[in-house]
């Protein structure tokens, strides 16, 4: 017996119906990228969005771009942070990466 004769009547044979395997897939994927992928990013989101409501003046924090100061002035859209001594920048709220614990910029001088 060849290989042809066992592969044809196996490829010649009438394809299944459609039934609830064929929509279970699509369902399981969509599941699985929403636990792994959506739910954690939502989830980054609203700690992100708690950590700027939190923000006081005299804090250190780290901006996205790598600039690290205190914060001497917030407002609705921007916060101002003071990375020298008389030397101050307003960066949008958003632009915050982290809060950073007390004394750590002195630390690093």
């Amino acid at each position: 017996m060849n290989l042809m004769a066992i592969i044809l009547p196996v490829a010649q044979a009438a394809p299944p119906a459609p039934g609830m395997g064929t929509f279970l897939l699509p369902i399981a994927l969509i599941a699985v990228m929403y636990f792994l992928m959506i739910r954690p990013q939502m989830k980054r989101q609203k700690e992100h969005k708690a950590m700027l409501e939190k923000i006081t003046k005299g804090d250190e924090v780290l901006t996205s771009g790598g600039i690290a100061g205190v914060v001497t002035d917030i407002g609705d859209n921007f916060i101002t942070v003071e990375v020298a001594d008389n030397v101050r920048i307003r960066v949008q709220k958003g632009s915050v990466g982290n809060v950073l614990p007390k004394g750590t910029l002195k630390s690093a001088a």
